[in-house]
């Protein structure tokens, strides 16, 4: 059965997760740890519980949730994992970078290897599909395991509320295809943890999301 801790880091607020089973396998989904200290907090959990990091994977790779990736390439040997059409926005860092107000921000490592639509996480006795998800950004990907009704969905979307599709390579029409097409599909009582903000599900976001 998979467990899930969140941490709730950098000026964004983002939502840093680690998933793990009874193997104390884990991943580390969004490392978007901004300091050092908030870094330890995360390590200080994976000690704490026994656990062994075998995957680093990125829904996508804005800068709130890449803040993090080099930390946990040097602590654990794992490079991130993310889809291919995003590589650009740390091929850009300096760029992106400062038109966030953040000029001189250190430039996160490149994906170690890509996912696409229909690939498989493994870890422990887990399983985590991979599902293409563009819109908020080119490369967004989603991360679901059937077994246990649990998606972890990036910034794509949020409880009561979808992702911003107005930087660079986001589409309005193409997110909210991707919501309606790979994400409302799924059972109502799979439990959504999102890039930001509380958890939801698939069912209440159905039913209420006024921006679908």
């Amino acid at each position: 059965m998979m467990k899930v801790e969140k941490f709730v880091v950098n000026e964004w607020q983002e939502n840093c997760f680690i998933a793990y089973d009874e193997t104390k396998e884990a991943v580390i989904i969004d490392c978007g740890a901004h300091s050092a200290r908030e870094f330890e907090r995360l390590t200080y959990f994976v000690e704490r519980m026994g656990l062994k990091p075998v995957a680093q994977l990125c829904t996508h790779l804005h800068l709130d949730h890449i803040f993090g990736t080099q930390m946990v390439l040097d602590k654990w040997g794992l490079a991130p994992v993310a889809g291919a059409a995003d590589a650009f926005l740390v091929e850009q860092w300096p760029m992106i970078s400062a038109m966030f107000g953040m000029p001189g921000e250190p430039q996160p490592p490149m994906p170690g290897s890509y996912l696409g639509d229909g690939d498989a996480v493994r870890f422990g006795n887990s399983v985590l599909k991979v599902l293409e998800t563009p819109g908020h950004s080119p490369g967004s990907l989603c991360f679901y395991s059937k077994s246990d009704n649990i998606l972890f969905s990036g910034d794509v979307l949020f409880n009561y509320g979808v992702g911003r599709s107005d930087l660079p390579g986001g589409n309005g029409q193409q997110l909210c295809n991707s919501i309606a097409s790979k994400l409302f599909t799924l059972p109502d009582e799979t439990k959504v943890y999102c890039g930001h903000g509380p958890e939801t599900t698939i069912g209440d976001e159905k039913f209420g999301n006024p921006f679908m």
